[in-house]
């Protein structure tokens, strides 16, 4: 069997023995046969980012096929309002087989999902919904570099229990806290076994910095990163975690946030994502001398460029912008360096050396070769949660396009002149922080940054206009253009809009 099935957590590719990008109606159909299933759910997200469904009762075998063959037809004006007006709203949702996984909370009534493609009245992908975005994005990026451009994406939250005195966490210092001191390890292991029931390829999950206590609550950060995989794919599975975590949070009585900020002086949760280029199924962000190569360089030069108006797709409400200040090992500044927590692109550790580790430390082990280029990646530091993931990533993909679009030495000066190798933020390096382009300080400013360079976006018509504009009424609506003035003039603001936009996303 394929070593990438065989052990695979999904019951569906089990079942199968096959890629679920291999999936047909008929495979779909045999494993809703042969496993007892008697609903269909259908799941996308909308405008707001959290998933919709739509539940279907299998009453027999000639409807089942309809289902999974014809779709079923929505309401385009409830899920996207920006963008759909209700005159000309109705919307196909298509089921696509590779999603399918079977839901883990519903245990009495055995139910297959889906996640869905949206169609128009001409059955042809709707132009505006965030994944086919995604999907012109990477078509986009092949026809243009003969490359592939993959992704991943480091998921952080908050989970929220009733306080307990035993053992009690050090505040700010819960990085890979072990039980007792973390308390909710055993609820993010539950939480990665069903994300990965539903198809996420999960690398590792740990407890993060933030802890602290508040109103007698614990508020315990986690972290859940996934492996590389192709964008939409690597979009869906964050979709899919954020929905997983919150059911099981529900079940349990917990309470669980995603936003950026919840208090001044403790750690935001971010929505890192790493990239990396592939070529022919390789690796080729790393050279082959084992450094970082040109064209990683260029792909990173049109991130810098395009860096302040990506967080219109990332950083989409104004608690955003309490996240991206000073000293909160979150970006302020368009920069990139390597292992540099401080910058806007970090270049993560990236096992160059080639050397056997694990024989190394385990003696009775023989060292054996390896090439560990695959592993290298390129980090985006400034997104979170509020983003909407699928325009996130397409933006990622059309700044890294556009870079690899320059001239090269161009590129290569643009990368040159935006790296920094020390914490941009200590008083010595004051000058160098000056001399760097700032990231927007609110979602006004993220409209107007994005609106400047537009047509980049819109080129070869990965965002529709009308998908720009609808972003851009969106961030302007919150009226922030003197967020942090006015949050310094009154102390509830920051809370007020805490509150309201503690479930975003």
């Amino acid at each position: 069997m394929n070593k990438n099935i065989e052990l695979n957590p999904n019951r569906v590719v089990a079942f199968l023995g096959k890629d679920p990008g291999d999936f047909t109606r008929e495979d779909i159909i045999k494993f809703v046969k042969d496993n007892g299933i008697r609903m269909i759910d259908f799941m996308y997200p909308a405008q707001d980012g959290r998933i919709k469904t739509l539940n279907f009762m299998i009453n027999n075998l000639a409807y089942l096929e309809t289902i999974l063959s014809e779709g079923e037809r929505v309401d385009g004006s409830s899920l996207f309002p920006s963008f759909i007006e209700a005159g000309n709203s109705d919307l196909y949702v298509i089921p696509r087989y590779r999603t399918a996984f079977v839901d883990p909370f519903q245990e009495e009534i055995p139910t297959l999902c889906f996640l869905c493609t949206f169609c128009n009245k001409d059955a042809k992908p709707f132009d505006c919904a965030p994944h086919n975005t995604l999907l012109n994005a990477e078509a986009e990026f092949k026809k243009s570099t003969g490359l592939d451009f993959e992704a991943m994406g480091e998921l952080e939250y908050y989970v929220i229990t009733d306080e307990d005195p035993l053992f009690p966490a050090t505040d700010q210092r819960g990085y890979h806290e072990s039980e007792p001191f973390a308390k909710l390890n055993d609820f993010r292991r539950e939480c990665m076994a069903f994300i990965a029931q539903t198809g996420g390829r999960i690398k590792y999950g740990h407890s993060e910095v933030g802890n602290f206590t508040l109103d007698g609550k614990i508020y315990e950060q986690n972290e859940i990163e996934f492996l590389p995989s192709e964008l939409d794919s690597a979009a869906d599975q964050l979709v899919l975690a954020k929905w997983v975590i919150r059911n099981l949070a529900f079940r349990y009585g917990f309470d669980v946030t995603f936003a950026p900020k919840i208090i001044v002086g403790e750690a935001g949760s971010g929505l890192h994502i790493h990239m990396r280029l592939m070529k022919d199924g390789c690796n080729v962000t790393l050279g082959d001398d084992r450094r970082l190569s040109d064209i990683a360089r260029r792909a990173i030069a049109g991130l810098m460029d395009l860096a302040p108006a990506i967080t219109a797709f990332g950083n989409k409400n104004p608690t955003s912008y309490f996240r991206l200040v000073p000293h909160q090992e979150a970006p302020t500044n368009v920069c990139w360096g390597d292992c540099n927590r401080s910058a806007l692109v970090r270049v993560p550790l990236g096992w160059t050396a080639s050397t056997d580790m694990s024989a190394v430390v385990n003696p009775a082990q023989k060292p054996v070769e390896l090439d560990t280029k695959a592993k290298q990646t390129f980090e985006m530091r400034s997104p979170d949660c509020s983003a909407d993931v699928y325009q996130l990533m397409a933006g990622l993909c059309v700044a890294a396009r556009y870079g690899l679009e320059m001239d090269p030495a161009e590129a290569l000066a643009k990368a040159e002149a935006a790296y920094v190798d020390m914490d941009i933020h200590k008083p010595e390096n004051a000058a160098r922080l000056a001399s760097l382009a700032s990231l927007p300080a609110c979602c006004a400013e993220s409209a107007d940054r994005l609106e400047a360079v537009r047509d980049i976006f819109e080129k070869g018509g990965v965002f529709r206009p009308r998908m720009i504009d609808g972003i851009l009424r969106q961030l302007r609506s919150y009226d922030d253009r003197h967020l942090h003035e006015d949050a310094d003039r009154d102390p509830e603001l920051m809370k007020s809009l805490v509150k309201e936009y503690f479930y975003c996303g």
